[in-house]
């Protein structure tokens, strides 16, 4: 829970009190805290731009693909044939507990436990996903 508190100030330095948040604001709120903890978290493996170079697959329009999709990545054997659709609650599953979740999986266990956290890494991959605004659901 520590590391998100910097994130969301990062997040809020835009804002000047007494700030009224609209809901919107608040999702882009959410937005910037869930990209800054991605970047502490997940980034270190995975891009969200195919343009970028990362070990692990790209994860930019994850939210909804099937797992083990992406074009010219060499996936585990366990994740080419799970016939998962990475939705938001498999992705918080995984972040929890990748290994738990996948036996056989070939990416380490990160094991990212603070549902908070999840919140807001979720909300941004949901962002990178539907930048056209369409709702994706579980």
């Amino acid at each position: 829970m520590n590391r998100i508190i910097p994130a969301i100030c990062i997040a809020l330095g835009g804002l000047s009190a007494p700030a009224v948040a609209s809901e919107a604001t608040f999702e882009a709120i959410k937005i910037g805290a869930g990209a800054q903890l991605f970047a502490s978290e997940c980034r270190r493996c995975h891009a969200t731009d195919s343009t970028h170079e990362s070990y692990g697959p790209p994860l930019e329009n994850i939210v909804g693909r099937a797992a083990g999709s992406y074009p010219d990545y060499d996936y585990s054997v366990a994740l080419e044939a799970s016939g998962i659709v990475w939705t938001q609650a498999a992705l918080r599953a995984w972040m929890e507990d990748n290994a738990g979740f996948m036996p056989g999986t070939k990416m380490r266990h990160v094991g990212i436990t603070d549902r908070t956290v999840q919140d807001f890494i979720l909300t941004y991959l949901t962002s990178i996903t539907t930048r056209d605004g369409s709702a994706i659901s579980d």
